[in-house]
């Protein structure tokens, strides 16, 4: 389907749902509500995360859902089959049973997930592409298909609510989450959403059934359209624009019934966004998470939407007039079910929450109202009727999970979502004995082919062996090509005149939200954003100049700027994020057995590719939108940021064959009035460039350096560490010294060196720290280079007298660096032969 319609909205449109109300389910809900207790109503309305709660407190609170957050698996288990996932949901289950077995009525257990491409987070999985992929292939009957998949494998373990689809409507490629967009074009956004919505969800009678579950469509509203791509940044568009290019996805979704909207983390910076509490506390921050305007005024008023919002992973906390364990404001806002993911802070929030509603800060009426739709939305999902988890109809079948069938639509979807940048004198597609060498970084790699999302949250920490079934780009072509066709090197370290044809894989690491943001030092030019990429476009250069025929297979979660390996490539092609189905690309990439092509491109692309590398803000202009002007705070897709391939480009190999000279592209100078050059060096924390840098420990006097998992707690023999939320998600990290001389320390990755030159005047070592007992030991900071002598270290642990409280530590540079000239791989190391437990987060370099 190429050809969508997309409406004007000139105000907020009132949703006529698929799921309408049932006067009798009403009278049942009322009455269960007339009869609970505060407490009872409150535990409803918070939701923990899996890591962060236990099946006993979750009896002891009456807790109405968890979730598990990316890289949350029943006993730390990435491992988990469908059956131990249904049984874990079990244990939360049967408590909440027991929690209402003295009680005239029970109010069912629920359970949410992360399944936005496919039930990414379970071992063996079918992973479908990315929505950017997606919107590629212009196809909302395979949306649809592809939702029905989701709903069978998220119901084979057991849980009952998937956190998807995302509708944002992504306006600047250097956000992190421009992947989980169908489109910067609201038009496919609007075409897709109601129908993975319908997928997932079915209609009233399915939703109820035993292979559907609960869709919610997220990030409620303007996540997309943040200044400068700042995840949780500033949204400044006008109210209809807003309503027009952020929106357009909830109102498909809603009428297709999805039962649940996700409040967004942004900031939307306007008037209209007013403080509903103007004589308590701070001023208002505009967060979304606290806009009674746009939670209740718009969505549950003007729209009528009737189901539950939601907040993001501790959401709440970031609206001014809230804290950790404090939710009142937002939960005033129109929030209903509280995302509160840590232990230490859902259970006081829960008491302050009962008490705010006893002291009239909380009316009685809102409360009511946020668990009369959290048990409306369990009701349609027929909680009430469904057995425990695990006794279900295709819970615990591990033949459900990546099947034969489902793993044949995600293929579809592959071939469908490639787009054909470049086809130089038709060189693609290859005939099967066609000799090919294979190289890049992506080409045996599901990491970098599947992103974000897979597994863990940001998709990395893991290994080939962790996507059992799934196929890599090297093994369809292994399979594909006739015996002895393909030679697999992924370093160039071959005699390049044996070759004529060689496909080279790259791509981006896997991010997620907040670690894959574009910082503002850096443009969109691929090299340049780490320091291995670069080596990637080197292969491409060292083919060209060898006068091999270069194929390129790029691997991204938005268009990126490269004009250079463009032009030096014979074919270029965008694969965005394919997932688990590598034969998806061989599919298209190769003739059948008679010659012929075999599957023809369909894809073209649902963001304009830019041309030049400060292109980050361009967007085709919305036609459906009367008397459109492009915002101030975007560029112009018809002046000087014209894209280099334009929303809607696609070639194949019927009727739109490549036309143009695209081997002689300008390339941009290296200097920028846009760019900065980075004045601080972040090497651990959420401003970092994971991959350039490794948070590592080791055991001193012992050659067994190790690298700590941002995601998974890990032991070792007198050493702990595991994943903090502190500014952020994941972004510190908790360790505990037990009594053995350890080190903490971060690596420069890929045998680099980095200078420390320009900080050695002024420069500081800067870093935050919070401690849980006075060290019993000297606590030394220190930076080395390899296995040479330590310069000097400081002891720190005179700074260190605040227990429970994050400090700031900062070193200046010449207390630790003797030499301005050396180069350095460990950039930061804490070491201490004692006992401590502490967290360490924002660890920079930075001049003062």
């Amino acid at each position: 389907m190429n050809t969508l319609k997309t409406p004007y909205f000139s105000d907020w449109p009132k949703i006529d749902s698929a799921i309408a109300k049932d006067p009798a389910m009403e009278a049942a809900i009322a009455d269960i509500v007339a009869q609970m207790t505060l407490e009872e109503k409150i535990g409803q309305m918070v939701q923990p995360n899996l890591r962060g709660v236990t099946p006993q407190q979750a009896k002891e609170y009456k807790l109405g859902s968890i979730l598990n957050g990316g890289g949350a698996w029943p006993n730390e288990n990435k491992y988990s089959s469908a059956q131990e996932w249904a049984d874990k949901a079990d244990e939360f289950w049967l408590a909440i049973e027991e929690a209402f077995a003295d009680r005239p009525f029970r109010i069912p257990f629920m359970w949410a997930t992360d399944a936005v491409h496919g039930h990414n987070n379970v071992f063996g999985a079918t992973v479908f592409p990315h929505n950017i992929g997606l919107g590629c292939a212009r196809d909302p009957d395979l949306i649809e298909k592809i939702g029905e998949i989701t709903a069978i494998e998220v119901a084979a373990t057991g849980l009952d609510w998937t956190f998807a689809p995302t509708v944002a409507t992504p306006r600047d490629l250097r956000w992190g989450r421009v992947y989980e967009g169908y489109s910067e074009d609201p038009e496919i956004t609007y075409a897709y959403a109601g129908r993975m919505v319908k997928g997932l969800q079915g209609n009233a009678t399915e939703l109820k059934s035993d292979n559907k579950v609960l869709s919610n469509v997220k990030h409620w509203v303007g996540d997309g359209g943040t200044q400068f791509g700042v995840d949780r940044g500033i949204n400044d568009y006008s109210e209809d624009l807003l309503r027009n290019i952020h929106a357009m996805g909830y109102f498909s979704g809603l009428e297709a019934g999805a039962q649940v909207v996700m409040s967004s983390f942004n900031t939307w910076n306007n008037e209209t966004n007013y403080d509903h509490a103007p004589e308590s506390g701070p001023e208002y921050n505009y967060k979304i998470h606290g806009s009674k305007y746009l939670l209740t005024d718009v969505l549950k008023q003007k729209m009528a939407f009737d189901g539950v919002v939601v907040t993001d992973w501790h959401g709440h906390s970031e609206v001014s007039k809230c804290s950790d364990s404090n939710a009142t404001y937002a939960i005033n806002a129109g929030n209903d079910v509280l995302m509160v993911p840590e232990q230490e802070h859902w259970i006081d929030l829960y008491h302050q929450t009962v008490s705010d509603v006893k002291n009239g800060t909380i009316a009685l009426s809102r409360i009511d109202d946020a668990v009369t739709r959290i048990l409306r939305i369990k009701m349609r999902a027929g909680l009430w009727d469904k057995s425990q988890p695990s006794e279900r109809l295709l819970a615990g079948k591990q033949s459900l999970i990546g099947a034969t069938e489902h793993r044949e639509v995600a293929r579809e979807a592959v071939r469908k979502s490639l787009v054909l940048l470049k086809n130089k004198h038709q060189l693609l597609p290859l005939k099967r004995d066609q000799k090919v060498l294979l190289t890049g970084s992506a080409a045996d790699d599901l990491n970098k082919q599947s992103g974000g999302w897979n597994l863990t949250w940001q998709g990395d920490e893991n290994q080939l062996s962790d996507f059992p079934g799934a196929t890599t780009l090297r093994m369809a072509l292994e399979a594909e090509l006739n015996s002895g066709c393909v030679t697999f090197d992924p370093y160039l370290e071959t005699d390049l005149s044996q070759h004529q044809v060689a496909i080279v894989a790259f791509g981006e690491d896997p991010y997620a939200e907040m670690m894959g943001d574009i910082k503002e030092w850096q443009s969109l030019e691929f090299a340049t954003l780490k320091r291995k990429y670069r080596a990637d476009c080197e292969l491409v250069d060292k083919l060209h100049k060898a006068g091999v025929k270069v194929i390129s297979v790029f691997y991204s979660g938005r268009p990126l700027y490269l004009n250079s390996e463009i032009a030096k490539s014979d074919a270029f092609v965008a694969a965005f994020l394919p997932g688990s189905e590598g034969l998806g690309m061989t599919d298209v990439l190769l003739r059948d057995e008679r010659g012929e092509v075999n599957y023809d491109f369909q894809g073209t692309l649902s963001f304009s590719w830019p041309n030049h590398r400060n292109s980050a803000r361009v967007s085709k202009l919305a036609s459906h939108i009367p008397n459109y002007q492009v915002p101030d705070n975007e560029q112009d897709p018809q002046g000087e940021h014209k894209p280099l391939f334009s929303y809607g480009y696609g070639l194949n190999y019927s009727n739109n064959l490549q036309s143009t000279d695209l081997d002689n592209l300008s390339v941009d100078a290296l200097a920028s009035d846009e760019v900065s050059k980075q004045q601080s060096m972040h090497i651990y924390g959420v401003r970092s460039t994971i991959g350039d840098f490794q948070l590592m420990g080791s055991l001193q006097g012992e050659d067994n350096g190790f690298e700590i998992s941002r995601n998974n707690p890990m032991q070792f023999n007198g050493f702990s560490t595991r994943p903090y939320n502190y500014m952020q998600q994941q972004d510190a990290m908790e360790v505990q010294f037990q009594g053995k001389p350890a080190n903490v320390y971060v690596m420069a990755t890929a045998g680099a060196k980095e200078s420390l030159s320009q900080y050695i005047e002024n420069g500081l070592l800067t870093f935050d720290i919070k401690i849980k007992d006075i060290p019993t030991e000297p606590v030394l900071v220190s930076v080395q280079c390899g296995d040479s002598d330590i310069d000097r270290e400081v002891d720190i642990s005179g700074q260190l007298k605040n227990i429970d409280s994050f400090i700031e530590i900062n070193i200046p540079a010449k207390e630790i660096v003797l030499n301005d000239n050396r180069e350095f791989d460990r950039l930061f190391n804490i070491s201490t032969g004692g006992d401590l437990e502490a967290v360490l987060a924002n660890i920079r370099w930075r001049n003062n």
